[in-house]
């Protein structure tokens, strides 16, 4: 970890508990957690909180950090508002029942089929579109979550060992049972601005600058706005921006802009939010009259064998076993062999995945060889006709490189 650039004077007792408040930054108040996409390590500059609206005391990127770090809000509720653009084309749902499928999640509730409430499956349409969420939280043991899509809504319920979904459009209930020490349900999808803010801020070092770029009022709160921009070329982000609660220090809204510029890629916001102890009454589930409960250890079915000559799902996957990361920082490169030749996937080896791939894919070449470059305004992935992947938030440029410096 590089150290923290900044005109303030650090004593060594000081760094321990700056790290330990970066540490505690890492808890979550809500039953869904964070995704990679906006992951980077970041570096502090030193910078002023001195304008927009409204007028707050000056502090340093250093000390918005900290404040967010050392936050002790267990307690909140509101509506949370999330707009996901990655730039990819319209599938009529067929992104999320291939995310589903990848992650092991049951899809629709037929027999067999596991639970249409089961949320590893359900939560996944987080990642594209807007969704209004309601979120609720009272401490480590209670949280709940509901997605509010047309005249549907769907429910995420976290009560002490208890955890429930529940899908009215359905009329479908999954329960399981948290680990203990569990304080969360639900580990891949993000919900609130600090599941985002949290990623963003794990770790320090030189590749990133971060400033206070001036304050802004987010659902009727006064806030700071911390800015995170990449010093390395080649990456795909071109600026992060959360903006934290005056107060409390909890991030209330976070957007990921893209470095071919436009539209937001990821802005997730709160547009109301109280701090107060919710009701406990919120927490409450009961499966209605005449639903199908499903219980975690009856879902799934059995996986079927492949046909001859071709690969299972589970085969491929072992190919990430080998997973390395390449380069630092924004730059960085996650590259595997998945044993496969041929290149990209067709739609007999991984279902509708390939000729989803396929469709908006860039055929390259260099010094590897040949392959296909899919492309989203933030992820973009290089599958070589060898069977190796390199994916990471840069440009077409950067996979190709690092695919020709593999040789």
């Amino acid at each position: 970890m590089a150290p923290i650039d900044s005109d303030d004077s650090t004593t060594a007792g000081e760094g321990e508990e700056l790290r330990a408040g970066r540490r505690k930054a890492a808890r979550y108040v809500v039953p869904v957690a964070v995704m990679g996409v906006a992951a980077a390590t970041i570096g502090l500059v030193p910078a002023l909180a001195d304008s927009g609206d409204p007028d707050l005391p000056k502090v340093t990127a250093e000390q918005l950090i900290e404040k967010i770090a050392k936050s002790d809000v267990e307690q909140l509720s509101g509506t949370v508002r999330i707009n996901t653009d990655l730039g990819l084309p319209d599938l009529g749902g067929l992104e999320s029942g291939l995310m589903s499928g990848m992650s092991g999640g049951s899809g629709s509730g037929g027999d067999g089929e596991g639970s249409a409430a089961d949320p590893s499956a359900k939560l996944t349409e987080l990642v594209s579109g807007s969704h209004t969420l309601r979120v609720a939280a009272d401490g480590p043991d209670r949280q709940k979550l509901s997605l509010m899509e047309n005249a549907a809504e769907y429910s995420l319920i976290h009560d002490g060992k208890d955890v429930w979904g529940y899908d009215s459009q359905s009329n479908e209930v999954y329960h399981s049972t948290a680990p203990d020490g569990a304080e969360r349900p639900e580990k891949d999808v993000p919900a609130t601005p600090k599941d985002f803010a949290d990623q963003a801020l794990k770790s320090v070092d030189a590749t990133t600058s971060v400033t206070v770029g001036g304050t802004a009022q987010v659902a009727g709160r006064d806030a700071y706005r911390l800015v995170v921009e990449p010093k390395q070329e080649g990456s795909t982000v071109g600026a992060i921006t959360v903006a934290v609660d005056a107060e409390t220090g909890t991030p209330l809204k976070f957007t990921l802009t893209p470095a071919s510029g436009g539209a937001a890629v990821v802005d997730v916001g709160f547009t109301k939010v109280s701090f107060a102890k919710p009701d406990a009454s919120t927490f409450d589930f009961t499966p209605p009259a005449g639903a199908k409960v499903t219980e975690a250890d009856e879902a799934g079915a059995p996986a079927e064998a492949p046909e001859p000559g071709r690969k299972a799902e589970g085969d491929l996957a072992k190919g990430m076993d080998g997973l390395k990361v390449i380069g630092e920082g924004w730059n960085s490169i996650a590259t595997f062999d998945t044993g496969a030749q041929g290149g990209l996937p067709t739609g007999g080896d991984l279902g509708g995945l390939g000729g989803f791939l396929g469709s908006f894919g860039d055929q390259v070449k260099g010094d590897f060889g040949s392959g296909t470059v899919f492309k989203t305004r933030l992820v973009n992935a290089l599958i070589t006709d060898d069977g190796k992947v390199y994916a990471g938030a840069v440009t077409k440029d950067a996979l190709v490189k690092a695919a020709d410096a593999a040789q």
